[in-house]
């Protein structure tokens, strides 16, 4: 069947594609995005707590993936809901689901241990992020329209149709080897948006199972590729290509569009997480220096994986073993300059802004809490 926009494409060709996908250009780009995946991986190994880059960075990847779809919210706000930080009411709509993102995200990392990615893990994702029960769409009705509401893309339809569909995907992940994983993702990604298989939260899901697909094929040992960056930044040209493929077939530029975005957000990663090292270490040195009567690795771990501190966060690690002891040491870090006090209803929030300005500026050089008196 021909596609035709406004008509359920359940003749979806099923993978692999039948196209030359591995050209000269294709590998050349496989090559780059390897080596920037590879030089993330290993400076991952300078941050000894893994939790300090599980905490901090996949809420980037949750706040541009969500507004990818519109979903829009501030760091500030992410942080805060993420961190177990209270807000003066409920938190809005939008940071509450993008907050389940980096959940989902979370979770979804945590089942590789145990399982392969599969149809199975896409819907638990799914599920997570919309914070309801997801199944496999049962009913017709859904189509994709661009900004003028014209009709640009119908999915397929019947329950044992997408299926059937999801089962070919799952199957194209891990019986293809001889295809590069790289050009695998950039092929499932494209499918599982293809065959569109939930009500709501098919962009956000399948985001997420790129990032997982490459831990799962042991390119990353942790889920910190800020890729919805790149997505974000180039979202127009994103759906473009999306549609190119079903219309056209044009496999060669999709493939190529995505591999870039990895080679320029695991480079940008690459250096925040050596701009996290580095900050770190100004950070010990500035507590030896002016607090060594509180300074410890465990406190200093906890400053960096939770940019907004509350004193129970220290005498849950163990760092204290009373509250009033926990309180007396995050003012310590507030005269010193390197926490500043925030209320919050009945609560207090220790925010470690000078962290949190690093993680979100396009800067990378470690700032100063101010002069070290010895």
């Amino acid at each position: 069947m021909t596609f035709r926009p406004d008509k359920p494409y359940n003749d979806l060709p099923r993978l692999p594609p039948r196209h030359d996908l591995e050209t000269k250009s294709i590998l050349k780009l496989c090559i780059a995005a390897r080596a920037a995946l590879a030089e993330l991986d290993a400076v991952g190994d300078l941050i000894p707590n893994p939790a300090i880059l599980i905490n901090t960075i996949p809420f980037f990847e949750a706040r541009a993936s969500s507004e990818i779809e519109n979903i829009v919210t501030t760091n500030d706000r992410l942080f805060r809901m993420g961190q177990g930080a209270p807000f003066d009411g409920d938190a809005d709509p939008a940071t509450k689901e993008a907050s389940r993102y980096r959940t989902a995200l979370n979770e979804g990392y945590r089942s590789l241990s145990t399982r392969p990615l599969s149809s199975s893990t896409a819907l638990r994702i799914c599920s997570v992020m919309k914070n309801v029960d997801m199944e496999v769409r049962r009913v017709s009705g859904t189509v994709l329209r661009n900004s003028s509401g014209t009709t640009i893309y119908t999915p397929p339809v019947g329950e044992s149709v997408l299926l059937d569909l999801l089962g070919d995907w799952e199957r194209y992940l891990h019986d293809t080897a001889e295809i590069d994983p790289l050009i695998r993702m950039a092929v499932a990604h494209y499918q599982f948006e293809a065959i569109h298989p939930f009500t709501d939260g098919n962009g956000r899901t399948g985001r997420i199972l790129n990032i997982l697909y490459l831990v799962d094929r042991g390119l990353l040992r942790l889920p910190v590729l800020y890729l919805s960056q790149y997505i974000l930044a180039n979202r127009a040209e994103y759906y473009r290509l999306l549609l190119d493929v079903t219309a056209n077939g044009t496999w060669e530029a999709w493939i190529a569009y995505m591999l870039t975005g990895i080679v320029e957000t695991a480079q940008w990663t690459t250096k925040k997480v050596r701009a996290i090292k580095a900050q770190m270490q100004v950070a010990k040195d500035h507590m030896r220096l002016n607090a060594r009567q509180i300074y410890s690795h465990e406190l200093l771990d906890i400053l960096f994986t939770y940019p907004y501190c509350r004193i129970d966060y220290l005498v849950s690690a163990g760092i204290v073993k009373s509250r009033q002891t926990a309180s007396v040491y995050l003012k310590t870090l507030c005269d010193m300059g390197m926490l500043v006090e925030r209320k919050a209803g009945t609560h207090k929030l220790f925010v470690h802004e000078t962290f949190f300005d690093l993680l979100t500026s396009d800067e990378n050089q470690p700032i100063g809490y101010g002069p070290l008196t010895g």
